[in-house]
């Protein structure tokens, strides 16, 4: 599949690291280091704009290290970028450190992921079939 990009920052293109990446890395764009204060969130451009193919969407999604070393993660994980969407792409980062953190132009801030999604028909019914599990909520499989 061939992705339409027009890339108005300074950065390069994104890319997979290597042949099995289900991401590719988004970089910073800004003009000036910016520093991400503990629990303070911001919404970080790329310079890049994109055209997804209809029953497609990018996935914005954080970067292990990151969050690992750092507590930064993206806010609204995974971030949905709509087939029909023609802004620049965005990432709403936040600090869950103790730390400051300072975000460098060029910088690996996110990883994009392409899904392809289907859309359905809502069917409204008074009932639903029964299913082993049932109305077992968070936690409930795997316990006896």
């Amino acid at each position: 599949m061939k992705l339409k990009i027009v890339n108005r920052g300074r950065q390069p293109l994104p890319a997979y690291a290597t042949e099995q990446s289900a991401g590719m890395d988004l970089r910073a764009n800004i003009d000036e280091p910016l520093v991400l204060q503990p629990m303070e969130r911001r919404l970080i451009p790329t310079g890049l704009y994109i055209a997804l193919p209809p029953g497609f969407e990018a996935q914005v999604r954080p970067r292990s290290g990151l969050a690992l070393k750092h507590g930064i993660t993206v806010l609204n994980a995974p971030g949905t970028i709509d087939a029909d969407y023609r802004g620049e792409v965005g990432v709403l980062l936040i600090n869950l450190s103790k730390e400051p953190f300072t975000i460098n132009d060029g910088e690996r801030i996110a990883q994009m992921v392409i899904a392809r999604h289907e859309q359905v028909e809502l069917e409204p019914t008074d009932e639903l079939d029964e299913t082993e599990r049932g109305a077992g909520g968070y936690g409930h499989t795997g316990v006896r």
